[in-house]
């Protein structure tokens, strides 16, 4: 199981611990998505820039983005959370990127090497953006991995760019919208936009299940 089935089962847990601690607790009357988002709306700019920054360096010390998206969802709304978000992640990625391609090729190839990365390397080369953004919309590879091993392929650094930031949109939106209404789902309230995002989530997440199926019946011999 890869990518977003993994992304699915860390998420569940995530919440499950969160659930349990809320009601252990009793911290239900102090998780107010309204009041939390105005204390962040207390630090002015300075919170999206410091939440921007923290996304900006995670990837590049291999830190799993979705945790950090979900904090985005809870402290900035499906909007703003979606913005600040792939604003991060698009930072993040293109740094792990010229730190694998300038400053630490030899280490980066020594953590992924027997890897893939051959194989990308030769689609990079051959298809430059179409590869990133086949990768970034149905992702075959870690999020984290893929930043570093494109840094060691032929694709142009821009075509990286503006094709992860494009590409990963669906997932950004997806995950952040759900996450933005789990304050209100830990205390006992359905919203329906804890419903579209879910929904969201679960399309995304499917994508690459119907990219096989899809690709196993084109390859299926006749008989």
């Amino acid at each position: 199981m890869r990518g977003p089935g993994i992304k699915i089962i860390v998420l569940a847990l995530l919440l499950a611990a969160v659930f349990v601690s809320v009601r252990v607790f009793g911290l239900g009357e102090h998780l107010e998505a309204e009041r939390l988002r105005a204390w962040i709306a207390s630090f002015g700019i300075w919170g999206p820039v410091a939440y921007i920054v923290i996304y900006s360096i995670a990837p590049s010390l291999m830190v799993p983005g979705l945790p950090l998206t979900v904090v985005g969802g809870v402290l900035f709304g499906p909007v703003q959370g979606s913005v600040y978000t792939l604003v991060g992640a698009t930072i993040g990625a293109s740094l792990a990127f010229l730190i694998a391609r300038y400053l630490g090729r030899d280490w980066v190839r020594s953590r992924i090497e027997g890897s893939r990365i051959e194989e990308l390397d030769r689609k990079a080369g051959e298809e430059g953006w179409k590869i990133v953004a086949f990768t970034r919309l149905i992702p075959l590879f870690p999020y984290n991995f893929l930043n570093y091993a494109f840094g060691l392929t032929r694709v142009r650094f821009l075509d990286y760019l503006w094709a992860t930031f494009v590409f990963m949109i669906p997932g950004v939106v997806a995950y952040v919208v759900f996450s933005s209404s789990i304050l209100d789902l830990l205390r006992g309230v359905l919203s329906r936009q804890f419903v579209i995002g879910l929904a969201l989530v679960i399309i995304v997440s499917l994508i690459p299940v119907v990219y096989r199926w899809v690709k196993g019946r084109k390859i299926k011999p006749t008989p």
